[in-house]
């Protein structure tokens, strides 16, 4: 195997202290970064978080102070060169007498782009980028979806098993292809589908998001609590979605009952008595557009979260949910948890309705995660940084 060289072992060094930030700094991007002398001793480190203010490059530059002369400065993200909440951070590489920057990647911000690269370029700073970028793109990826579209990265995550069920059977009183468990971690009636290892995973994911979707009949079918348990710490609490065309979510439901100003209801139908009901839990009731085959529209929903800063929508939704919002277009990423376990006939499919109008939707830059006796595939059904299929 090979050795890493300094410069990844610095690099690898700058993406964990991004990491840090995940769920601390949207609707900006996760930055780290490190300053090491030219003994080749890291004298300063930073990671950006929202409520900070500063950028993980100041903070590694203050922490280095007069170390920072002739020095180099590994980063996952370009730096800015324009006037935001903080002034540019180019001006303040420069101030410190930086000699030479490693960056992973280029920022997708519009207003940036670049710009930050030949600021330090011209003032005589050495630019090297490129090192990690995959790495370091995947960890951005919403923020990019974000900045250049004004909406989400929509992540279509189920848990399933082999030949493509999300539940055993369809629970009485709910609505067909809807009665799925799916929202917490895949069970079947009260059977979990999924491992404890893979169901962990699921609160990562959550983690990662700041808002989760679910529809009306998972609420009614399985109660869940829809919330990011973790443990890890978040900026802001995980903005709990219910898509409910017609005000059907029960009150005394979870979601309802722990609701903190955390909760928004999308219906298309709003009954006065009803909505004014959930308004006095403090719950947000909102109306949608629906398309004209009468499916939820989830451009309009999309562009409803980008208006409140989210950045990343997970969908825990169920059958009908699931092929509305693949019909849609609107998803860009699918994580897919498999179970080696087969339900056979009349179980509960992936999708339910016509859906995807008989054409196939093709997985690309796929990979493959063992979780226990469970696998799981992640993939893009979009890119999010070009938007193309």
């Amino acid at each position: 195997m090979k050795e890493a060289s300094a410069d990844e072992q610095r690099m690898r060094r700058a993406l964990d202290l991004a990491r840090v930030g995940v769920g601390l700094v949207s609707p900006n991007p996760a930055v780290g970064a490190v300053v090491v002398d030219a003994s080749g001793r890291e004298v300063g480190a930073g990671t950006h978080i929202y409520e900070g203010i500063k950028h993980a490059e100041v903070l590694a530059l203050e922490q280095a102070g007069p170390t920072a002369r002739g020095a180099t400065l590994y980063l996952n993200l370009e730096p800015c060169s324009h006037q935001g909440r903080t002034g540019p951070c180019t001006d303040a590489v420069i101030a410190a007498g930086i000699s030479r920057v490693v960056c992973s990647m280029e920022d997708p911000n519009p207003q940036v782009a670049g710009k930050g690269f030949a600021k330090l370029r011209a003032s005589g700073i050495k630019v090297e980028v490129g090192l990690f970028q995959p790495e370091a793109k995947k960890l951005n990826e919403s923020f990019a979806k974000y900045i250049l579209r004004g909406k989400p990265l929509v992540t279509l995550k189920s848990a399933m098993t082999l030949d493509g069920k999300i539940a055993d059977a369809t629970k009485p009183g709910t609505e067909p292809g809807s009665a799925t468990p799916a929202s917490e971690g895949a069970r079947s009636g009260y059977h979990w589908i999924t491992g404890e290892v893979a169901r962990a995973h699921v609160q990562q994911l959550r983690h990662q998001s700041d808002a989760i979707l679910a529809g009306v009949g998972t609420v009614m079918a399985d109660d869940p609590l829809l919330t990011d348990r973790s443990g890890l710490p978040r900026r802001r609490k995980l903005l709990r979605v219910i898509l409910d065309s017609y005000l059907r979510i029960p009150l005394k439901s979870r979601v309802i009952q722990t609701a903190e100003q955390d909760v928004l209801v999308l219906c298309s139908t709003a009954e006065e008595q009803t909505r004014q009901a959930l308004e006095a839990k403090g719950i947000r009731v909102q109306q949608i557009s629906a398309t004209a085959d009468g499916r939820p529209d989830f451009a309009a929903i999309a562009e409803s979260m980008g208006k409140l800063e989210i950045t990343s929508l997970l969908i825990e939704g169920g059958a009908l949910v699931n092929g509305a919002a693949l019909t849609s277009g609107e998803v860009d990423k699918v994580f897919l948890y498999y179970a080696p376990k087969i339900f056979g006939e009349g179980a509960v499919p992936f999708i339910a309705g016509e859906s995807l109008h008989g054409r196939a939707q093709c997985v690309q830059r796929f990979e493959l995660h063992r979780f226990g006796e469970d696998f799981a595939l992640e993939g893009y059904l979009r890119d999010p940084y070009s938007g193309q299929v």
